[in-house]
């Protein structure tokens, strides 16, 4: 037994000394966080499949439970706000508009929110084994993709019945789930961080996405936006990244819609918003490397 731990020490000081989280430069130290994530790949589809079997798991119906909250609400916005207040009156097909926008709206929400949490829920193996710590957040990011497929599909038979897809808008579909998961995975990344060393981020991250659900046009369409608010006010709202992928998905699903009920250059303002994203990716997941360094502390 001794000589067992004995040769075991001696291997351990014959062996290379490496930094967990050494100190480098900025592109140098994100370009190290990229190879370490394509390194540890395969441990990242393994987490996104827990996540996935995670929400299922036990239950009878499972996978389809995960259209169950989208399609429910769909009922219920369509029911209250579309027939008893009137707002469908306005709208053509307002189950396929209303459909789209809970859509983008939920792949954004389920990346920010449960990304919020996945440090302190994943605390027992970040104090016991080194790896990327990013590799969390991306995991949602996996598991959110997963839901919002299967959920597409309903909504491109619901639109093809209703009136067919604007292929002539094509582009705007990929730019805004590509603007949604860039802007979702960097809010993940910073609040994640955060929440290790402020727990109420949780709560207050909920009450931000509840707010956030109503400043983007998914129950309202944007001319009644310009019709109430000046134009000051509407530049404002346009600079909200998930109202732009709102509208980019409205604008290829929604086969009705006209063109006052888009804002110009739509497209544009897409690409506009992707750039600035990817900047902002990389500023968060920088600061997300700076505080992971206490992370097992602090847990």
């Amino acid at each position: 037994m001794e000589d067992a731990a004995a040769e075991r020490a001696s291997r351990l000081a014959d062996a290379p000394w490496r930094e967990v989280t050494p100190t480098t430069g900025v592109m140098r130290g994100t370009w190290g966080s990229v190879r370490e994530l394509f390194a540890n790949r395969e441990l990242l589809g393994l987490l996104t499949r827990r996540e996935i079997r995670a929400k299922y798991k036990d239950s009878v119906l499972g996978m389809l439970w995960s259209l169950a909250r989208p399609l429910v609400q769909l009922g219920m916005y369509y029911l209250v706000l579309g027939q008893f207040l009137g707002a469908a009156r306005g709208i053509p097909d307002f189950a396929v508009f209303i459909f789209a926008g809970l859509a983008v709206w939920g792949l954004f929400s389920e990346v920010v929110g449960q990304g919020t949490g996945t440090m302190v829920a994943n605390a027992a193996l970040i104090k016991k084994v080194h790896l990327p710590r990013e590799i969390f957040p991306l995991s949602i990011v996996g598991s959110a993709l997963f839901n919002f497929g299967l959920q597409f599909v309903i909504l491109l038979a619901a639109a093809l019945f209703t009136g067919g897809v604007n292929l002539e808008h094509f582009v705007a579909l990929p730019l805004a789930i590509l603007v949604t998961l860039t802007w979702a995975l960097a809010l993940a990344f910073v609040l994640s961080a955060v929440n290790v060393y402020l727990r109420d981020m949780t709560y207050i991250v909920e009450l931000a996405l509840m707010i956030g659900f109503w400043l983007s046009p998914i129950v309202y369409s944007f001319a009644m936006v310009k019709d109430v608010m000046p134009e000051l006010f509407t530049q404002i709202y346009l600079c909200n990244p998930v109202t732009l992928a709102v509208f980019g998905i409205q604008r290829v699903m929604w086969n009705d819609g006209t063109d006052e009920m888009f804002p110009e250059s739509l497209n544009l303002l897409l690409v506009i918003a992707l750039c600035v994203g990817l900047v902002a990716l990389f500023i968060c997941q920088r600061v997300f490397d700076r505080l992971q360094r206490d992370f097992a502390q602090e847990l």
